[in-house]
């Protein structure tokens, strides 16, 4: 396991599930984090305040879909820690619709969300993270990404992309030290879940801080062996948005 006492993580979608568990998970390794975008201010502020019982935290707060709030947001990351070691695209958007009923609206709003926003985030974080030692990108896909289920077309392509994205960048700065991965869980019990899925309960799901060790265990144990992806499966498989 190497060291990874002080080391910056930038972390999207933090407000809650996922990127909360991660948040905190990271902050108890002595991990600075970087709560980057979202417009909850106060689910950003619970957050923060699990963090800094641990660690030091940024809060970002602002539109993840204004390329102009990323490149300005990168910019205060450096003005206040001068590194960025990790990166963790966990924001996302999902939709439960039947495939003649998505609006193209909202098929832009989900492509943006999940597969812009990762897409020019580590394009600015790139330059940063080839001065570090221990450069990971970590994007958090779906078991959607390797299968089509019915009601989420949007959502199911959004994560394709975002997968091909992944495999790309991942050979592109693999000289570079950047090691670049994706997880891709099912049934994870967030509030996403939560109001996609009413019907759902949280026996026999997966949990955020099962998520968030998955992320450690990435970040904690760097070496010649790559793991590209890892696909977490929940103990009943019917598939349902992540």
């Amino acid at each position: 396991m190497i060291n990874l006492q002080n080391k910056v993580v930038v972390l999207t979608g933090a407000g809650g599930g996922i990127g909360r568990a991660a948040a905190e998970k990271l902050a108890q390794n002595g991990m600075k984090i970087v709560l980057f975008g979202g417009n909850n201010r106060e689910n950003l502020k619970a957050t923060a305040s699990i963090v800094e019982k641990y660690s030091s935290c940024l809060v970002l707060p602002g539109d993840l879909t204004d390329l102009e709030f990323i490149r300005k947001g990168v910019e205060e990351v450096i003005r206040t820690f001068g590194q960025i070691d990790i990166l963790i695209n966990n924001a996302g958007m999902a939709a439960n619709t039947s495939f003649e009923e998505v609006r193209v609206e909202d098929f832009d709003k989900i492509m943006a969300i999940n597969v812009r926003v990762p897409f020019y985030l580590t394009q600015q974080a790139i330059p940063f993270l080839k001065k570090s030692g221990s450069a990971t990108i970590i994007n958090i896909a779906s078991v959607v990404a390797h299968a089509g289920y019915p009601l989420q077309s949007a959502y199911t392509a959004s994560k394709h992309a975002l997968l091909g994205l992944t495999k790309s960048i991942a050979r592109e700065y693999y000289q570079d030290g950047i090691r670049v991965h994706a997880i891709c869980p099912g049934g994870v019990y967030t509030d996403m879940v939560k109001v996609s899925r009413p019907d759902l309960t949280p026996e026999g799901m997966i949990m955020p801080e099962e998520i968030a060790d998955i992320i450690w265990f990435f970040l904690s144990n760097r070496g010649n062996a790559v793991i590209d992806e890892i696909i977490v499966h929940r103990v009943n498989k019917e598939p349902f948005l992540v």
